[in-house]
C-alpha cells in the first residue's frame, strides 16, 4: 500500500512539473504576479485564495475593474485559474457570477482598448537619421540601428529580437532569413524563418545594417545583440527585452516625437500597420509576424484603411 501511495505521490509531483513546463518561463512569471495581488487582496480582507472560489474571484475583479482595463481582469483570471491548476486544486473560471459580473463590467466599462502608437515610416527614418546624428561609436551607431530597423522589418516581438543568435541568420540572394526558434506563440520550438528583402535605399535597409554592425562588431557566434560596458566595449551578454524599448524611446525623444505612447510592442505593431497600408493581405502580413489568429491583424488592417476607405470621401462639399 505504501509503495502505491509513493507512485501515485511522484505521479502527481511529476504531473505538475509538466503543467509547468507546459509554458514559458515569462508566462509562469506573469501568472505568479498577478496571483500574488489577488492574493494580497484576500488576505486584506480575510478571504481564502488558495484554493479559493468563484465568489471571491467575482469580488477580486469588481475591486479591480475601478482602475483597471477589461484586458486585465480577464488577465488575471487566466493567473488566478491556471494557479489553482498547477497546484492541483480546482476553480470553475466560468462560473456564471465571474462571466456575468465580467459581463457587467464591460458594459459599464466599454471595451475599446487604446494601444500603444506603432513606429511609421515617418518615425522609423527619424530614429535613423537622429541615429547618425550622434557624437558616438559607429559600434554604437550600428548595433542600434539593427535593432530598430531588423524589429520594425521583420515585425518582431522584443523577446524574440534579443534572443537572435549569429547562428540563426543566413544571407541570401534576396537578402535574409532570420530562424526563430522560439517565441510567444510557439510555446513548443517549432520555430519559424522570417525573410528580410534588401531595401532600395540603404541607408534604411535592415539586410544592409546588420551586416555592417557584424563586420564592426565582429560577432561571429552567439547573441547579436549584446550590451556595452563602460568605454562601449562590447560584452558577450545578451541586450534584455527592456532595452529594445529604452533604446527606442531615447532616439525618440532625440527626434523631437512625444514617446509617451509607445511601447515595445510599437515596432511590431508598425511593421504590420505599415504593410497593411501598403495593400499586403493578412496572410502575408501574419506570414511574418507569426500572429495564429487574424483578429489583431484585422484590426491593423481596419486602422490602417480608416481613411483610405473612408465614406466621406464621396462626399463632395
Amino acid at each position: 500500500m505504501s509503495e502505491l501511495t509513493t507512485d501515485l505521490k511522484s505521479l502527481h509531483e511529476a504531473t505538475l512539473n509538466n503543467l509547468k513546463s507546459s509554458k514559458a518561463n515569462n508566462t509562469l512569471r506573469a501568472y505568479n504576479s498577478d496571483f500574488k495581488d489577488f492574493g494580497a487582496f484576500c488576505a486584506k480582507h480575510g478571504l481564502n485564495y488558495l484554493p479559493s472560489e468563484p465568489k471571491i474571484v467575482s469580488l477580486y475583479l469588481t475591486h479591480l475593474s475601478k482602475n483597471s482595463k477589461i484586458s486585465t481582469l480577464r488577465r488575471r483570471l487566466v493567473s488566478i485559474g491556471m494557479v489553482h491548476k498547477l497546484k492541483g486544486h480546482y476553480l470553475d473560471t466560468k462560473h456564471p457570477i465571474i462571466v456575468e459580473n465580467l459581463m457587467g463590467i464591460k458594459r459599464v466599462k466599454g471595451s475599446i482598448q487604446k494601444g500603444k502608437k506603432p513606429i511609421l515610416i515617418s518615425h522609423l527614418k527619424s530614429i535613423i537619421n537622429v541615429i547618425d546624428q550622434q557624437k558616438i561609436d559607429d559600434i554604437k551607431k550600428f548595433r542600434d540601428k539593427s535593432i530598430i530597423l531588423i524589429g520594425f522589418g521583420g515585425g518582431f516581438r522584443r523577446s524574440e529580437l534579443i534572443s537572435i543568435d549569429h547562428e540563426d541568420l543566413e544571407f541570401v540572394l534576396e537578402g535574409l532569413k532570420i530562424t526563430i526558434k522560439r517565441s510567444k506563440t510557439d510555446q513548443f520550438g517549432e520555430g519559424m524563418i522570417k525573410g528580410l528583402p534588401y531595401f532600395t535605399n540603404e541607408k534604411y535597409c535592415p539586410v544592409v545594417t546588420i551586416k555592417k554592425w557584424l563586420e564592426v562588431s565582429k560577432i561571429k557566434s552567439g547573441p547579436i545583440f549584446r550590451r556595452f560596458s563602460k568605454g562601449l566595449s562590447l560584452t558577450e551578454k545578451r541586450l534584455t527585452d527592456q532595452s529594445v524599448v529604452l533604446l527606442m524611446k531615447e532616439y525618440l525623444n532625440l527626434a523631437g516625437i512625444e514617446n509617451k505612447n509607445f511601447a515595445g510592442h510599437s515596432l511590431r505593431s508598425g511593421f504590420a500597420t505599415v504593410a497593411a497600408e501598403s495593400g499586403a493581405d493578412e496572410r502575408s502580413i501574419m506570414a511574418m509576424t507569426g500572429h495564429k489568429t487574424t483578429q489583431m491583424v484585422r484590426r491593423y488592417i481596419r486602422e490602417s484603411n480608416i481613411f483610405k476607405n473612408n465614406a466621406l470621401n464621396k462626399v463632395k462639399f
